[in-house]
């Protein structure tokens, strides 16, 4: 179940992998550019996501008592309350990128920034209703239609960032803004394919054919509300932190924060990869516990621990073992290369933290668990992740190394608390089985 949405997230994080890899070769107020906006992309992204993600959980726990109608109901409401939420979302996304010049960057960056920015708020739109119809897969044990969907449409923003950054094939080269360009027309595709399946394959067909005569209602909208609200708060306090650590990067120069963003690149890539076992624990979590299965349920969520950790420590040997080869990929800059280096070291250093962390709240999610981990959220982030950073970045003087040593510790003590919390609550129903 897992392998396909781990090839599924590494495809969300592959658009702007690419994205970053081909822009990079034209200079690094280019890469900058594109990483600054890249970083409060990120968050309207996680937000989005995030909110999209309540909806797997309910239909997976609907689906293990084997409540067909009561799916198919809340795959209505979803689609409505996420409705809402895109547009409120692209009204704050909109007014942040009017802002991105006065948030300390050099002018250059700043309107390479804003080049890419616009064009690629733009697919936040068809990308929704992809992650709409998605969690709703995945809620149903389907997790192999999405994978494909993403590799199609991946392989076409490579293409198209060929043609329109370079001005191949008889195209003009508009360089940055090609792979905005890109991103928009390869998530139109993903939107538009997957809400084509809806209506013509069986396995969907027969949730839409049992949609009830007033499938929306207030019950059933807070009940994904009171979940997609945690879930996206949540993810985001974790992005935002990350993202809040590029702009301190950026206070620093251009060749810090194209370093910067070189190594977040490639940590995002582990990270969206292994989201997918975290994908894969909340639908087997939320399945054993709607049947019942309180045992199953505690090992549904152990294993998705012990899975991601062997994963994201496979990759933390693999980028010590090539850390001064992964820059290569995106610049030849002599200054850049070297500070890149460095911070994939310790970047290396925090994969197993990182895996702990995410297959636990993952499997948090399954048992609807949301409020209790967003305080720990806001607790490892801010309280632990951000004030380290600032602290060893610019107070003792270690520059990108330091903001990175911060990071390394905040996603430490979210994994103590969240898998602490989920052991408890499963004991705690193995207990009055």
């Amino acid at each position: 179940m897992a392998v396909p949405v781990m090839v599924t997230q590494a495809g969300q994080v592959a658009v702007q992998l690419a994205d970053n890899i081909m822009v990079g070769h034209l200079g690094a107020a280019q890469l900058a550019g594109v990483s600054f906006a890249n970083a409060i992309l990120m968050m309207g992204f996680v937000f989005a996501i995030g909110f999209c993600q309540g909806l797997t959980p309910v239909v997976g726990q609907c689906y293990g008592r084997g409540d067909r109608v009561g799916a198919a109901a809340m795959l209505c409401n979803s689609a409505l309350l996420n409705s809402i939420m895109t547009a409120a979302l692209m009204a704050v996304m909109t007014t942040a990128g009017f802002l991105m010049d006065r948030m300390g960057q050099e002018e250059a960056v700043a309107g390479y920034a804003k080049e890419y920015y616009f064009v690629t708020l733009a697919s936040f739109v068809p990308m929704i209703l992809f992650f709409n119809a998605r969690f709703f897969s995945e809620g149903i044990g389907n997790t192999k239609n999405a994978m494909w969907i993403t590799v199609t449409s991946n392989l076409m923003n490579i293409f198209l960032n060929w043609v329109l950054i370079y001005g191949k094939l008889g195209a003009p080269a508009i360089g940055v803004a090609g792979a905005a360009y890109a991103t928009l027309i390869s998530r139109l595709f993903a939107g538009i394919a997957f809400l084509f399946l809806f209506f013509t394959l069986k396995e969907y067909k027969e949730y839409v054919r049992l949609v009830p005569g007033h499938p929306v209602s207030g019950a059933r909208l807070r009940t994904l509300f009171a979940l997609s609200l945690p879930i996206s708060l949540q993810s985001l306090l974790e992005v935002t932190a990350f993202s809040l650590a590029a702009v301190m990067v950026g206070w620093m120069g251009r060749y810090d924060l194209a370093a910067h963003q070189i190594a977040q690149n490639i940590s995002s890539l582990s990270f969206m990869i292994a989201t997918g076992i975290g994908a894969a624990a909340t639908i087997r979590v939320s399945h054993q516990y709607g049947s019942g299965r309180y045992y199953e349920t505690f090992m549904a969520g152990k294993a998705s621990v012990h899975i991601s950790v062997a994963f994201m420590g496979l990759c933390g040997i693999v980028f010590v073992a090539f850390h001064r080869l992964i820059p290569l990929l995106y610049t030849s800059d002599p200054t850049v290369i070297p500070i890149a280096s460095r911070i994939i070291l310790i970047m290396a250093m925090y994969q197993i933290f990182d895996a702990v962390q995410l297959a636990s709240v993952s499997s948090l999610r399954g048992l609807k668990d949301t409020k209790v981990p967003l305080l720990f959220a806001a607790l490892s982030y801010y309280a632990v992740c951000l004030p380290s950073a600032w602290f060893f970045g610019f107070f003792l003087g270690l520059g990108p190394e330091g903001v990175w040593t911060g990071l390394l510790l905040g996603l430490a003590f979210a994994a103590v608390l969240f898998y602490t919390r989920f052991v408890k609550i499963c004991r705690r129903l193995i207990k009055n089985l």
